[in-house]
């Protein structure tokens, strides 16, 4: 007599002492698994992207170069608009950190936005005789997006240039303005901290200030690597701490959302 069996169940036909035919049914649920697991895909490492801003000639490309690479660039060509990408160790978890080096020339884009606020319409001009003027057509379009890219920012001046430290207040009200966030992961940082006797910005405006926008201050220094590492890492944390924030806020509306339930009226 042969039973019906469930799909997932085989019918294996061996012979006993006394050569009589049984079956012996192979489930897996019942011979338990034997096969092995297949290994399961290890997840991609974290990604927190951070924006660099900051007057032109400040170090902002020297900070990056020195901490994706661990060396100090001297003379560059300016920047217009680099992205670099790194894993590293943060507190003992494998992240990736996606840095946007931006162009000097946006401390010049900052003061802009006080005009492009009050503008009603824009003729957006280009000479025909120079490529440039129409490449840079495409950064008024597109400089905004950096800001909404980004999880965090650094925002770099120099000690020894005043004008650089007042643009900081520009690249903060634009930042705020285009992630409309004022809890923003952020850090001012106050480059070429190796020219004490260069310096032209007192400590004490530096630490009024970042006090008055509740966010640390840094003074580092590209050419001798002083707390290059620490603004990065320090920064992640920032991000790191933003995204799980963000995260519990919204299981919780998700979980506030399923506890719901609907009431049967009987008539």
């Amino acid at each position: 007599m042969i039973i019906k069996l469930k799909s997932y169940c085989t019918r294996n036909k061996v012979i006993n002492d006394h050569q009589t035919p049984l079956f012996v049914l192979k489930c897996p649920s019942l011979l338990g698994r034997r096969r092995k697991m297949a290994p399961r895909a290890t997840a991609a490492p974290t990604l927190h992207k951070v924006i660099m801003v900051g007057s032109g000639g400040v170090g902002k490309s020297a900070l990056t170069l020195q901490f994706m690479y661990d060396e100090f660039v001297e003379d560059y060509e300016p920047t217009k608009a680099d992205s670099y990408r790194k894993k590293v160790v943060l507190d003992g978890e494998e992240v990736q950190i996606d840095i946007l080096d931006t162009a000097g020339q946006e401390d010049y884009a900052a003061i802009r936005d006080n005009y492009f606020r009050s503008g009603e319409g824009f003729l957006c001009v280009f000479s025909i005789t120079e490529p440039e003027s129409f490449d840079a057509t495409q950064e008024f379009r597109t400089r905004d997006n950096y800001f909404r890219s980004g999880e965090g920012f650094l925002c770099v001046f120099s000690i020894t240039d005043p004008e650089s430290f007042d643009a900081t207040q520009e690249f903060r009200e634009q930042i705020l303005r285009v992630k409309n966030d004022e809890n923003i992961p952020f850090l001012l940082v106050g480059n070429k901290s190796d020219l004490q006797e260069k310096r032209r910005v007192p400590l004490d405006a530096c630490t009024e200030r970042a006090a008055a926008w509740r966010v640390p201050y840094v003074e580092t220094s590209a050419k001798t690597r002083d707390n290059v590492d620490k603004v990065f890492f320090d920064l992640m944390r920032e991000i790191r701490s933003r995204k799980s924030d963000d995260s519990r806020a919204s299981n919780g509306q998700v979980k506030k959302g399923k506890s719901k339930r609907f009431k049967c009226q009987i008539l």
